[in-house]
């Protein structure tokens, strides 16, 4: 349930954020979404889940006990220049 306080925090950011400051948090999109990665992870496995990983050109399910099974060996990754666009065939 949202608080009065968490709307008006709402409403005044809405109101009065500019550019720089959009562009700001924006910038941080990237580290965010790390972090919120890297904590599903964990909490999958705390959970008692598997999760997918891609490791070297191999993708793995992993088990909360620490044991992986390999699920499909692929070719490995390239590097790319940010911006580089690709097709798909």
């Amino acid at each position: 349930m949202k608080s009065q306080r968490d709307g008006d925090f709402i409403k005044r950011t809405k109101n009065r954020m500019n550019e720089a400051e959009m562009t700001f948090l924006e910038e941080h999109i990237p580290e965010l979404a790390q972090a919120a990665t890297t904590a599903a992870y964990w909490q999958t496995l705390a959970a008692g889940g598997s999760v997918v990983t891609c490791e070297e050109g191999v993708i793995y399910e992993t088990f909360p006990d620490g044991t992986k099974k390999v699920i499909k060996t692929i070719d490995p990754p390239f590097p790319m220049a940010v911006g580089t666009r690709r097709t798909l065939r």
